[in-house]
């Protein structure tokens, strides 16, 4: 059972992130209200209104159907110019910044929203409209129905106009840059928020069983309760040999076991290990630096020029590392003070220069950026109180290798000066 609901969450998340998701459960809304109104209709409603408020009810015919056939046309209108927005939306995102920013803007549930308002209330109208007997006295229209049409109306115009100012502001480079710095650091946190313990040791996994890779795909999520639990129960341990997020093939050493598993137990396992063809920063905090980093590089092309929106990324880049500074590279994960599950991730060391290496490439001759990098080594070196991780080395290792890509690269020997003066206050 467990499993199940396990699984069924997971399947849920990925549905809702889909663009057609809440327009396809909007529409059923409005189609399945529209036959209830059919079903108060015939019930008398719309009698009852007319003898006792008057004021609700559409009472002609002919008005009924100018109304209704006039919002059909205008929903049609509005949901074709809202569709071309998110196209065009998409299409400079992935232009101008980077198309892995593309399922985020996807999976906007606001925009989603909208759309199916839209649909729900087009659905309505015309499902309402079919109800309405032309040949009908005044009580067989659907006066009260017709009334909510335009209320939905109404609703709809409001949508389209904060569709508007949504997506105006939603393709702005900062907009985009502090959402996924928002889902990156909530991710991180969450992690620093779950260790504990960690300086205690964890036993040696050399002679440990090796279990590979069922499926080719990214490590997307690890359900850590239930294999905690599982290890517990089984008085067992295991080691995480991949680490999240990255790209593994099919029968590549994934895990490790303390003792042997058997075939159920290795298969109740592996449902709790969840590989997916897709990245989600949700699950993978690596990947909010990896698109902010792209995002960085591609605004230092020829084609856009932009050294002010690369300006703003380091400025992300920096908070982030400096959160990151906080989190262990390996995490191991107790129960009542026994280490059971022990992760590895990507090191601190790592990140910095997978990050770092392509702006260092792509921006090494340009001054500014060269002096906004120093900036956030000095801020990360000297500001930032956790060195028992040994990660200023990491840090100094990466000052060096800019100290020699700025002085390949800058030929202004003014400039190389303010900045090798700069670069003295680190221990190159």
């Amino acid at each position: 059972m467990k499993n199940v609901i396990v699984n069924g969450f997971e399947y849920l998340k990925k549905l809702e992130s889909k663009i057609a998701f809440y327009p396809t459960l909007y529409s059923l809304t409005g189609l399945v209200f529209a036959f209830f109104m059919y079903y108060a209709e015939n019930k008398g409603i719309s009698s009852y209104l007319i003898d006792n408020i008057p004021l609700l009810v559409i009472n002609n015919t002919q008005t009924a159907f100018n109304i209704l056939t006039t919002f059909i046309a205008g929903l049609i209108s509005i949901m074709v110019f809202s569709f071309s927005m998110v196209m065009v939306l998409l299409n400079q995102a992935s232009s101008n910044f980077s198309p892995r920013v593309l399922p985020g803007l996807i999976s906007n549930k606001r925009h989603q929203k909208i759309l199916g308002i839209y649909n729900a209330t087009l659905l309505f109208c015309i499902f309402t409209m079919v109800g309405i007997e032309p040949d009908g006295g005044e009580n067989q229209l659907p006066g009260f129905s017709v009334l909510l049409a335009i209320v939905f109306m109404v609703i709809c115009l409001g949508a389209f106009i904060y569709f508007i100012h949504s997506i105006s502001q939603e393709i702005q480079v900062h907009n985009i840059m502090q959402r996924l710095f928002d889902e990156a650091k909530n991710r991180l946190d969450q992690l620093i928020n779950s260790e504990k313990d960690s300086n205690q040791k964890f036993p040696d996994t050399d002679n440990w069983t090796v279990y590979k890779s069922p499926e080719t795909g990214f490590l997307q999520d690890i359900v850590l309760d239930p294999i905690i639990q599982f290890a517990k129960e089984n008085n067992n341990q295991f080691e995480i040999i991949t680490i999240k997020g990255q790209y593994v093939y099919k029968d590549k050493p994934l895990f490790k076991s303390k003792t042997k598993l058997k075939d159920e137990s290795l298969e109740e396992l592996f449902k709790y290990i969840h590989f997916s063809r897709d990245e989600i920063i949700e699950d993978n905090y690596v990947l909010g630096f990896k698109q902010i980093t792209e995002i960085a590089v591609k605004a230092m092309s020829p084609g856009i020029n932009d050294p002010g929106t690369t300006i703003i990324a380091i400025d992300y880049l920096a908070e982030l590392f400096q959160i990151r500074m906080y989190k262990n590279d390996i995490s191991i994960l107790f129960d009542d003070s026994q280490p059971l599950v022990k992760i590895n991730s990507v090191t601190f060391k790592e990140l910095l220069y997978f990050v770092l290496a392509p702006i260092r490439t792509y921006a090494k001759h340009d001054v500014i950026i060269v002096n906004k990098l120093i900036n956030m080594f000095q801020h990360l070196t000297f500001n930032i109180d956790c060195d028992n991780k040994g990660y200023l080395s990491d840090i100094n290792k990466e000052v060096k290798l800019l100290s020699i890509d700025a002085n390949s690269a800058i030929n202004n020997q003014e400039d190389l000066k303010y900045i090798n003066n700069r670069l003295q206050s680190f221990n190159l």
